[in-house]
């Protein structure tokens, strides 16, 4: 323990300070005065403050305070151990927190089984219980009335980072909302992380001499030309020149099939806002059968392989970086996988980001389901300590999430773990740090600002000098096309069609969605593999609201209503 106190002592003199300065600010000027104030004022202005106002003043609980939570399962190194680990010891020296009888879960599924248990059995719940993206499972926590509303707490005590993305993404609420209420605090994630892009092969594109598609049948000219005159000399019969999955959701992270429906004015499989505001399931739109069409005529001609109803969104991937497609619909983070197995199986082989295009009539689209929430935590009604969560998450914002030059975190988060001094030099490269180690315990995961990782590689591909330490990581880690690839997701940001239902499962979808959702996936890919003209799409339509899916659409909008018109 001494070896510790001798290395992160200076960390907590300094960050004691930054702290104790920004969350004055946060709290609206809270601190008392200093400085004029006689000693007996002074004194008697701390005893009016609770011990939460005095923890945020100061940065930290004096005497130190215990907690429970979750942390689900972890690695740990250099001997330790979930109770004695370099983040608990942090927790303690920096925050004054530390755990007690917090549950370690085997994983997410045990964990869910516990928490059930716990629920019916009544048995004491954490303090702070982490919550994944489970719209079910946040109702049921809500409605079993072990845990308090967030309202007030995060009204006065979250930072100003924090609040500002929940102001700017207000239906970030909606999934937390009831009665009126607010009963989770919502972790942040990177936002446009999954936006879909289309990856092509720009060797053929260079050697075919190609210009970028702008629409959909400039892509039908590339395709044809992939299959038909490849560059490599593949015979047709061995190039299906665009990667999809259709074996379960077609509006998935990979392989996925948004940009299509979204050329011809929807998004499928999620719900959509129509022109008056109503919210519509995206499949059951006019233009969706306009994509069938076009997607029933690519089968035909073999852009899209036979077997693509049989392959997860992984599976798809495959075709692509075997060098037998050349069209892979996907996210920024391509280059990191799988694009090195195209590299590797195909030498001389180049990729390249590029925007979906536009439809016959001008319709863009594509799905964005990430408001920049990555899990939830609620708060038990019996915590002795309800804002420490707060606290601490604030702390991890401030200080971690996007460190500055000469801050006790610019390197990383623990020397001699994520970082070390190595040939006189400080640096976090894993390969030049021994037993390099960064999978902490963070009690809410690693702290991340929505917009910070997107508008980092934009500034890298636009010739940007990296100059904070996160850029510099992100220089060193993150591929140029990656960084090329943020621009396209970003120039896509008008086209975007957010999913607006992020609730439990309404009566209805309990006991007909599953029924809907086949009928669906049956009636789409048996048009698009000719099994049935497109015009079958009109009797999936009349059926799908006769049978639950008109009674689905009222549920879905008065949900909405209800949590939007707050």
């Amino acid at each position: 323990m001494s070896q510790f106190r001798k290395l992160w002592l200076p960390l907590v003199g300094a960050t004691l300070v930054v702290s104790a300065c920004s969350n004055n600010a946060d709290n609206g000027g809270n601190a008392a005065a200093t400085g004029s104030a006689s000693p007996s004022a002074s004194a008697s202005a701390s005893e009016s403050k609770s011990e939460a106002d005095l923890a945020f003043e100061r940065g930290k609980y004096d005497p130190p305070i215990e907690i429970s939570t979750i942390i689900m399962p972890k690695e740990y190194t250099k001997g330790e151990t979930k109770e004695n680990n370099v983040h608990d010891r942090w927790m303690l020296e920096t925050l004054g927190i530390k755990h007690k009888d917090t549950w370690y879960p085997a994983g997410s599924d045990q964990y869910k089984q516990q928490l059930q248990l716990a629920l019916t059995s009544g048995e004491k719940l954490p303090d702070f219980v982490m919550v994944p993206t489970d719209a079910v499972l946040t109702n049921q926590l809500i409605d079993s009335g072990q845990f308090m509303p967030i309202d007030e707490l995060f009204d006065k005590y979250a930072n100003d980072l924090w609040k500002g993305h929940a102001q700017e993404h207000p239906e970030l609420w909606y999934p937390f909302t009831k009665d009126g209420k607010k009963w989770n605090l919502p972790i942040m994630e990177y936002t446009d992380n999954d936006d879909t892009i289309l990856w092509l092969r720009e060797d053929w594109m260079e050697k075919l001499q190609l210009e970028a598609p702008k629409t959909i049948a400039d892509l039908e000219i590339i395709m044809d030309k992939f299959k038909n005159e490849n560059p490599d000399g593949l015979a047709p019969k061995d190039v299906y020149p665009l990667a999809i999955s259709l074996k379960n959701n077609t509006n998935t992270w990979m392989g996925g099939l948004d940009w299509m429906f979204g050329a011809y004015g929807t998004v499928q499989e999620q719900w959509n806002k129509d022109a008056s505001g109503n919210l519509e399931y995206g499949s059951v739109n006019p233009g969706a059968k306009q994509a069938l069409a076009k997607l029933q005529e690519w089968m035909d001609k073999g852009y899209i392989h036979p077997d693509s109803a049989l392959w997860d969104e992984g599976k798809s991937a495959e075709i692509w970086t075997k060098g037998n497609a050349g069209v892979l619909p996907g996210a920024n983070w391509v280059p990191d996988w799988p694009a090195p197995d195209l590299l590797k199986n195909v030498p001389g082989s180049k990729y390249k980001a590029y925007p979906v295009p536009a439809g016959p009539d001008g319709h863009m689209g594509t799905k964005w389901q990430n408001s920049g929430v990555n899990s939830s935590f609620m708060i038990n009604k019996d915590a002795k300590h309800p804002e420490a969560i707060i606290l601490y998450y604030n702390y991890l914002l401030d200080n971690l999430a996007n460190p500055q030059v000469g801050s006790p975190y610019e390197y990383g988060f623990a020397q001699g773990y994520d970082w070390d001094i190595v040939d006189g030099q400080p640096t976090n490269d894993k390969d030049k740090i021994k037993d390099f180690f960064d999978k902490f315990p963070y009690i809410t995961g690693p702290a991340r600002i929505p917009d910070l990782y997107m508008k980092s590689l934009v500034k890298l591909a636009d010739g940007g000098a990296p100059e904070t330490p996160y850029e510099k990581q992100l220089a060193t880690f993150r591929k140029p096309e990656n960084w090329y690839a943020a621009k396209v997701v970003m120039s896509q940001m008008d086209i975007r069609k957010q999913n607006y239902f992020t609730g439990a499962a309404t009566p209805t979808m309990i006991s007909k969605w599953n029924l809907l959702r086949q009928s669906e996936l049956e009636t789409f890919n048996k048009i698009i593999y000719g099994k049935l003209p497109v015009d079958a799409f009109d009797d999936f339509v009349a059926s799908w609201k006769a049978n639950g899916g008109d009674q689905v659409t009222q549920e879905v909008n008065d949900w909405f209503k209800s949590v939007s018109q707050q």
